[in-house]
């Protein structure tokens, strides 16, 4: 069949409306640790002496809004108690162990939930920023799943914070191109980061630079993971999680010395500038309202809805990125529940978070029909999506995550 034939089939014509994408299974892994703020505070007290930058980085440690941060070990773990930072090549070793284990636990329950075989899975996208070997992590990954060595896979690098938006985004582009050509498409998305070991890492340049670095208070470990589907082939009574509408990507101009993980001989350095939070707030409306402007399906009466009308799953990057665009569209904490949730719980797991909102989202009952999922990453680059809730999974019961 010609492209023009498929183009102007019946089946194709879906895609100006229906874009009959999906998610139809997601899992989320958090290790079986949590720190508070006096962790840090233990950490830096062992092994730097008091300064004015120390002072300052422990007392924003206090008022970050986070009371717990998920962690892949307790404040005695080896790695975070040398009598140096563990090197990059010491880091890495770890990631191939603790990162792929929980990666492969997050895949698993995104798979379990989506009721299908390995075998069927036609793509793996993932992403991490906290290491970067080659292979990736997500061929180990996909050894210890069992899915076929002939599965197309596709490693997302530079892309930080906004890496579970993005990977979700590139794995919709890779089933569109399936459903174009009338194939089924199962696309198993990963996105995984270790960050707390790099407290040593941070401390140590705050003590010698006698800079004020505040992502040594911010980050945390985590994987999460979907299953995207086209629909073609689905089995029967298989029920989507959320289905995808649309979604943008844009950069912010002039912002690329705003935010980044610089690579360094002790692991990754956060970049985090002040001027992040104000950034990301002025850049969402125009955003949405481009997005929205491209999805005539939500217009009722000619009038696109408001902000206020879905519900967010936005990064949580911190506490001021999150009421800076609370405020920025004139929402409320409730239509961030989710987002807040996960940060006060949990912290900021940079890639893996976006889709962990996700799932917290639907596990805090009744909400409104459509979600707005957003996050930022280096560059300034700006990740959105307007994801669609099914009617029976408004009212999924509450539960709290593993």
């Amino acid at each position: 069949m010609s492209p023009s034939a498929v183009h102007n089939s019946t089946a194709n014509n879906r895609f100006e409306d229906d874009l009959s994408l999906s998610i139809v299974g997601l899992g989320v892994e958090y290790p079986p640790f949590s720190l508070g703020p006096e962790a840090l505070e233990t950490i830096a007290a062992r092994y730097y002496p008091e300064s004015t930058a120390l002072k300052k980085v422990l007392s924003i440690n206090r008022f970050t809004g986070i009371e717990t941060r998920a962690a892949i070990g307790t404040v005695d773990h080896p790695l975070a108690n040398q009598p140096t930072p563990p090197t990059i090549t010491q880091l890495d070793d770890f990631f191939r162990k603790e990162g792929v284990r929980l990666s492969v636990n997050a895949c698993r329950e995104a798979i379990k939930e989506w009721g299908g075989s390995v075998d069927e899975i036609t793509h793996v996208v993932s992403t991490t920023c906290t290491n970067s070997a080659n292979p990736g992590f997500d061929h180990y990954v996909i050894k210890e799943l069992g899915i076929k060595s002939t599965v197309e896979k596709i490693l997302l690098h530079g892309v930080g914070c906004s890496g579970g938006l993005a990977a979700i985004r590139t794995a919709a582009n890779l089933a569109l191109g399936l459903s174009y050509r009338q194939k089924p498409a199962r696309v198993l998305v990963l996105a995984c980061e270790i960050s707390s070991l790099l407290v040593r890492s941070e401390l140590e340049s705050i003590d010698k630079d006698q800079t004020v670095r505040i992502g040594v208070c911010l980050f945390s470990d985590c994987a999460s993971s979907i299953v995207l589907s086209n629909g073609i082939g689905d089995h029967v009574g298989s029920e989507p999680i959320y289905e995808l509408l649309g979604w943008k990507h844009d950069v912010l101009e002039d912002t690329e010395q705003d935010l980044g993980f610089d690579i360094d001989p002790l692991g990754w350095k956060v970049v985090l500038s002040p001027r992040v939070p104000n950034l990301a707030a002025a850049a969402v409306s125009p955003a949405f309202q481009d997005l929205i402007k491209s999805l005539p399906q939500l217009h009722k009466g000619g009038k696109a809805p408001a902000a206020s009308d879905f519900d967010w799953a936005l990064h949580p990057g911190g506490s001021t990125i999150i009421t800076g665009v609370e405020q920025a569209m004139n929402l409320t904490p409730e239509h961030m529940r989710a987002s807040y949730e996960i940060y006060m719980n949990y912290g900021n797991s940079s890639s893996a978070t976006v889709i962990s909102v996700m799932d917290k989202l639907r596990r805090l009952g009744e909400g409104r029909e459509n979600v707005v999922a957003c996050a930022f990453g280096p560059g300034i680059v700006l990740e959105m999506m307007v994801l669609r809730r099914p009617s029976a999974l408004q009212d999924l019961p509450t539960e709290a995550l593993d």
